[in-house]
């Protein structure tokens, strides 16, 4: 059962997106949503190595803490108006009947806020990173190997997905990222409608796509297998199997071999970080 979404957001434009994407994950479960802003520390933003007279550095100091406090009620305001437009109560009341946000203010640095508030999340939903430019690679990097929960990547559309987790295809290779990644979504994968099991046959890891089915069969999840062999990247074939299956949404283990290697001399999850166009949820 998912309750708990963590959504940080620091204004660079893609929170709205992303929050389309929370929102409508949440009103599956009626879910709670919080919104994290983190907010850069006053003393951060003076220049680096630049000798500056005391009095001068207070009102520095002064003068950015009020940016930073026009810039969260901006945000706030932001977000509770979106909340609004996509049927979410804000408020700090915990409902158990319906979906609900909440906003939380921290300052520091944006990996310590993942650190905290999403290692106690269900969910910690991120932007889809823009490598162009070089937006949102830290804080999915944070979320996904600073906290050991599920985090979904929501790329951007211009129509917020009204249904999240109906239809879901599930990547498997028998990995230890890939049976964390079913383990810690079972939630999510037993109330969803339509179940595809993607494997091209390399379970050379461990348990194969028919141990996995039976594995459901015992939870009373009902799901089918699809075999395929890769003439391409598995990472294409999976991007274009989940499209062609209606998948609204796609479980998978993320980067079994480590991130700097996929990078720089590419790999599954490197392709579908780079060219999803529908939700992916990754776990390492």
């Amino acid at each position: 059962m998912i309750r708990k979404i963590i959504l940080p957001v620091r204004g660079d434009g893609k929170g709205n997106n992303v929050f389309a994407h929370a929102a409508a994950l949440a009103k599956r479960f009626n879910a709670h949503v919080v919104v994290t802003h983190c907010r850069a520390r006053a003393e951060d933003l003076l220049p680096f190595g630049v000798p500056i007279p005391a009095f001068m550095k207070e009102q520095l100091i002064e003068q950015a803490r009020k940016l930073a406090d026009l810039e969260e009620k901006g945000l706030e305001g932001e977000f509770e108006e979106l909340a609004e437009q996509l049927g979410l109560k804000m408020t700090e009341e915990h409902l158990t009947d319906a979906a609900f946000t909440s906003w939380v203010e921290e300052a520091g640095r944006q990996v310590d806020v993942i650190k905290h508030h999403g290692r106690l999340a269900d969910v910690i939903c991120v932007a889809k990173p823009d490598r162009d430019r070089n937006l949102g690679t830290n804080t999915l990097k944070a979320a996904l190997f600073h906290t050991g929960r599920p985090v979904m990547m929501c790329p951007a559309k211009d129509t917020p997905p009204q249904t999240l987790g109906d239809k879901i295809t599930i990547a498997w290779n028998g990995s230890t990222e890939a049976a964390r990644a079913v383990a810690l979504c079972i939630g999510i994968i037993e109330k969803a409608s339509e179940i595809t099991i993607l494997s091209s046959g390399t379970e050379v890891h461990g348990a194969n796509a028919e141990d996995l089915l039976t594995y459901f069969s015992d939870r009373g999840i009902e799901a089918k297998i699809e075999r395929f062999t890769a003439k391409r990247k598995i990472g294409v074939e999976l991007l274009e199997r989940s499209k062609a299956a209606g998948a609204d949404l796609m479980i998978m283990g993320a980067y079994g071999d480590s991130h700097e290697h996929e990078s720089v001399f590419g790999g599954n999850t490197q392709h579908i970080v780079d060219n999803a166009d529908i939700p992916i949820i990754l776990v390492h």
